[in-house]
């Protein structure tokens, strides 16, 4: 039986999946050859963890940001945690944080038996502002966490003055802002530590894993007891120095991160520029498609910085709320494109509002976007077709929130 070409076109059409219906999510991984052939060198190596591959990945780290010590760790939750563990954060200790992010960055704090104290964004961007940050600042106040939201660096320069001014450790939250810059200068040289995320939405991926940096070395070997349950002498050490004693000098955690999870890191660290870049020409499109609608406040990016573009996020303007907000995010989900929200304040989740109330009247700004903000698509692998499909699909989403 054979069909005219127009029955078989018909039946493409009908039953086929075509560009146009494939999902988009917002973020996504991308593995190639190179990436396959480290791992599986890993994998028929000597050592599937606890091995070199750790130690040739904390030296490329190092290397490209241009720091004297990194501890690789099994997630960014466990990089936050090492970092307020390494500076003695504890009981009755208070450290300001963003409360526009993701909770693992106020819940290292809660970890150690210390205080998060949620300070406001800057309207502009989103990022922890450095004038509210001042206002929060008390006796108790040993440390600030910034969050580098959406890719952005903060405003190292403020934050770092006020640090010097009240002695108070910076700590760069840069799950976001992997291969960012400040001024031609790495987010990480900024901040006592700097911690990052190695989840497969981010730039590079270990599959899950983590990485703190700093320039003290008393931090760095504090860390790496920590991720190895506060065990003060590794393998290598015991067989290089032929003995078998060890002793747990504090407790600590099993936060080691595999050889094979950085063997895949390492070898998506040589492509992150290149990824950071075509990140960029997607945001570009994005702005030139929706810096003119009424109906949109695009986030603005600081001088002198080289944003590493890990969310794109839209802003309604102030007309809307969670409920139009609501109905593009159904809208745009039904129609395959697999936007997001980043974030719910943490303030506002549960056991925040169980024992800090949930309200925080300094923080009118986050209060403000938290409702309006919604993550498009943003990764490296989007290609220029499926750009802009986002974009007519989001204008059509946002014509259709005044209809």
């Amino acid at each position: 039986m054979s069909f005219a070409p127009w029955c078989v076109k018909a039946w493409k059409k009908a039953y086929s999946v075509s560009e146009d219906l494939a999902f988009i999510p917002y973020g996504r991984h991308a593995i190639d050859a190179d990436d396959e052939a480290a791992v599986l060198h890993a994998l028929r190596s000597d050592w599937l963890t606890t091995g070199p591959m750790v130690a040739q990945f904390e030296s490329d780290i190092c290397q490209y940001m241009r720091m004297p010590h990194a501890v690789a760790v099994s997630s960014g939750t466990a990089a936050l945690h090492a970092a307020v563990n390494a500076v003695r954060i504890g009981p009755g200790d208070e450290v300001i944080v963003s409360p526009l992010t993701f909770v693992a960055s106020a819940n290292c704090v809660l970890y150690e038996g210390g205080t998060p104290v949620f300070a406001d964004v800057d309207r502009d961007t989103l990022l922890l502002s450095a004038e509210s940050v001042a206002n929060m600042v008390t006796p108790e106040t040993r440390a600030i966490i910034a969050v580098d939201y959406a890719g952005q660096p903060c405003d190292y320069v403020a934050l770092r003055a006020l640090c010097e001014k009240h002695n108070l450790i910076l700590i760069a939250d840069c799950a976001h802002s992997i291969g960012a810059s400040l001024d031609g200068k790495s987010v990480a040289s900024y901040a006592d530590l700097a911690t990052f995320s190695f989840h497969p939405v981010k730039h590079i991926t270990s599959g899950e894993g983590g990485m703190v940096v700093t320039h003290r070395e008393d931090w760095a070997l504090r860390m790496k007891r920590f991720r190895n349950h506060g065990i003060d002498m590794d393998h290598a050490a015991r067989a290089e120095n032929r003995r078998w004693q060890y002793g747990m000098a504090e407790p600590g955690y099993n936060y080691r991160i595999s050889d094979i999870q950085c063997a895949l890191a390492a070898s998506q660290l040589k492509k992150l520029d290149w990824r950071i870049q075509r990140r960029n020409e997607i945001a570009a499109l994005y702005d030139d498609a929706f810096r003119d609608s009424d109906q949109l406040e695009l986030l603005k990016c600081r001088p002198g910085v080289v944003h590493a573009r890990h969310l794109y996020v839209l802003r309604l303007a102030k007309r809307y709320g969670a409920v139009e907000r609501q109905k593009l995010f159904e809208f745009l989900r039904t129609r395959q494109i697999g936007v997001n929200v980043h974030y719910i304040p943490v303030y506002q989740h549960e056991y925040y509002v169980r024992h800090f109330g949930g309200d925080v009247a300094e923080c009118p700004n986050v209060a403000e976007a938290a409702d309006r903000i919604l993550s498009i698509p943003m990764y490296s692998s989007l290609t220029d077709a499926q750009v802009r499909r986002v974009i007519r699909t989001v204008r059509r989403g946002l014509a259709a929130l005044d209809e």
